[in-house]
């Protein structure tokens, strides 16, 4: 398939932006976009620029850098070359009536420059409508998201069993780690919506290392570099015979992503806790992935399933100790963390070809973090896996 986006794909998202924005703030008159991904999303270019949405389904696309490469990557005729907000006065005017902006990454200092120019009658929020719309991928995007689960499940389950050894640092193990992405075509970054979140490869932590409490927002844990560098692995602590090995990273190609873990055992013997948790963190991604289906509420669906546990599982599950996460999962797409979360106070049903990664693990004291991640597609029956399933922790 292509990789450049059509202009038939690009047409169908701006008119389905428009329905949505119609349907949830129907007074709106403007939206203005800045994020890049969400530049991307509506242009299938991603540069220094900002988009004006009208009303009446009108995109403009004003480039700072590159404006050469904007016209050369993106189908659109609306692209114009610009140095300031001013340049695109002549364009769109200054009245812009009620304005939605994306607030999640909006910094002051811009606003401020567009109110400089731009009147606003009123500003609001326009982040739910593009996260829903983002949320149901088109053809187009299933295929990017297939191809990047293939790659990805070549990786956990053929290449990074390969490159454990006794005396290896987390860092070295990172570093190799990249090297084999980029070799099975990895676009060399992986991009979160949540703010200020940064990732270097995922979370790799070798044995009581991946329940060391983060500022990331999910169950796994890593003593990271140094205080600067708390996502990064530990230069200090090695991979020595008996410990577990947890990899939790994503991948992407031509933007799309899959999110994945794969648990390893260097040698030894793990104890029966860790080995039976690990398989109940299986089952319930199955009774989950079961459930992936168009007109489910994912929190009806993370009620039913969590309210079946154990009280005895319940303790370090997603999570260790205190730090536990409060859902089973998340939408994947232009970014690792996207729209639905499988998660209380979601009541928006599911809807056919929305990407979600669910992620059962659970932290075991001394030995580490089990579980499993995987990446599927909502289907009327149940969740694809595109990723290649859940396995057993592996054996080395």
């Amino acid at each position: 398939m292509n990789q450049k986006v059509s202009l038939e794909e690009l047409n169908e998202r701006l008119k389905e932006f428009c329905i949505r924005m119609d349907k949830q703030y129907p007074t709106w008159d403007t939206a203005i976009l800045i994020n890049k991904v969400n530049q991307y999303y509506f242009t299938g270019t991603m540069q220094d620029g900002f988009i004006f949405i009208s009303k009446e389904g009108i995109l403009n696309y004003f480039v700072r850098r590159s404006y050469d490469r904007a016209i050369n990557e993106s189908p659109l005729s609306n692209i114009f070359p610009v140095e300031s907000y001013r340049d695109a006065l002549k364009t769109v005017g200054a009245e812009c009536g009620n304005t939605f902006f994306e607030t999640e990454t909006m910094p002051i200092a811009f606003l401020d420059r567009f109110k400089k120019y731009f009147n606003f009658i009123s500003i609001g929020s326009l982040d739910r409508a593009i996260l829903s719309l983002r949320s149901v991928k088109s053809e187009y995007e299933i295929y990017w998201t297939k191809q990047s689960g293939l790659k990805h499940s070549q990786l956990l389950l053929n290449e990074v069993p390969f490159l454990l050894r006794e005396g290896m640092s987390e860092a070295d193990l990172i570093g190799e780690i990249f090297t084999k992405m980029m070799s099975l075509d990895y676009q060399g970054i992986s991009r979160f919506s949540m703010f200020q979140a940064e990732m270097i490869v995922g979370q790799i932590g070798f044995g009581e290392s991946s329940l060391y409490p983060t500022s990331f927002d999910g169950p796994g844990g890593s003593y990271g570099m140094y205080p600067a560098s708390p996502v990064a692995g530990s230069r200090e602590r090695k991979l020595k015979y008996g410990d577990l090995v947890f990899v939790d990273i994503a991948f992407a190609i031509n933007g799309y992503h899959t999110d994945k873990t794969q648990v390893y055992q260097f040698g030894g013997t793990l104890p029966e806790v860790a080995i039976e948790s690990h398989k109940q963190c299986r089952e319930v991604m199955n009774r989950l992935s079961e459930q992936l289906k168009p007109e489910v509420i994912p929190a009806d669906l993370y009620n039913s399933v969590y309210s079946k546990l154990d009280e005895s599982f319940t303790q370090d599950f997603m999570g260790f100790g205190k730090r536990q996460v409060r859902f089973f999962g998340h939408g994947v797409g232009l970014n690792v963390d996207e729209y639905p979360v499988i998660a209380n106070g979601f009541k928006e049903p599911l809807m056919n070809n929305m990407v979600i990664a669910l992620e059962p693990k659970r932290g075991i004291a001394g030995v580490g973090m089990v579980g499993a991640e995987e990446t599927f597609i909502v289907t009327p029956d149940g969740g694809q896996c595109v990723t290649g399933g859940s396995r057993e922790i592996i054996l080395l």
